[in-house]
This record gives structure tokens, C-alpha cells and sequence, in this order.
């Protein structure tokens, strides 16, 4: 089984969720969700486990009432945002400042 390859990615936010639209370079395409609140958790997650960073399969144990995919979507956007650096598969802050900087992220998107 080949897997499809990604073409582009884009985030907005809509309705109080950050949206993302993936296209795939056969012509398909899929748009996932999460919620400000869900974003939030991941945040705070991230930022509280600073030294030891995160893996997504420990983000998410860490937050078992965030579903995956929403933690994934949030995860995917602090790292294209900067706010997020990863390092052998471990995601770690960008700043001291993490949760500051993934709302700022989150509310620049909105009113772009």
C-alpha cells in the first residue's frame, strides 16, 4: 500500500474551531477539526511538559477527553506556526511562553 502524498495544507478557523484542509496530489481531500477548547488543553499540555516534551501518542494519553484528531490538528499548527520544535519525534515549546503564543496564533488566523 503507497500512501498518498500531501500537496497542501491549510488552517483557518471557523465557527470557534481551528480547521484544517488537507490535499492530497491525487485530487483528494480531507478537513479535520478542533476546538478552541481542545486547542487549549493541548497548549497547556505542552507547555506544562516542557523538559520532556511530547510524543502525539503521549499528548494523546495525557489528554483522554481531547479526541486524537483534534489534538493532532492542534499539535500540526503550533508546529507550522513555530510556536512548537520538534526533536527525535519529541515536540517541545518554541518560547517559555507557550500558551501565550498558541493564542495569539490562534486569534491572528481568526481575523486574517
Amino acid at each position: 500500500m503507497t500512501r498518498a502524498r500531501l500537496a497542501s495544507k491549510t488552517f483557518r478557523v471557523s465557527a470557534g474551531h481551528l480547521v484544517r484542509t488537507v490535499e492530497l496530489q491525487d485530487g483528494r481531500s480531507y478537513t479535520q477539526r478542533c476546538s478552541l477548547e481542545a486547542y487549549k488543553e493541548v497548549a497547556w499540555c505542552l507547555e506544562d511538559h516542557a523538559d520532556e516534551g511530547v510524543t502525539t501518542t503521549s499528548l494523546w494519553e495525557a489528554l483522554p477527553d481531547v479526541p486524537c484528531t483534534q489534538a493532532s490538528v492542534a499539535l500540526d499548527f503550533l508546529k507550522e506556526r513555530g510556536c512548537v520544535r520538534t526533536e527525535f519525534r519529541r515536540s517541545f515549546p518554541a518560547s517559555g511562553f507557550l500558551f501565550k503564543d498558541a493564542m495569539v496564533e490562534y486569534h491572528a488566523l481568526e481575523v486574517e
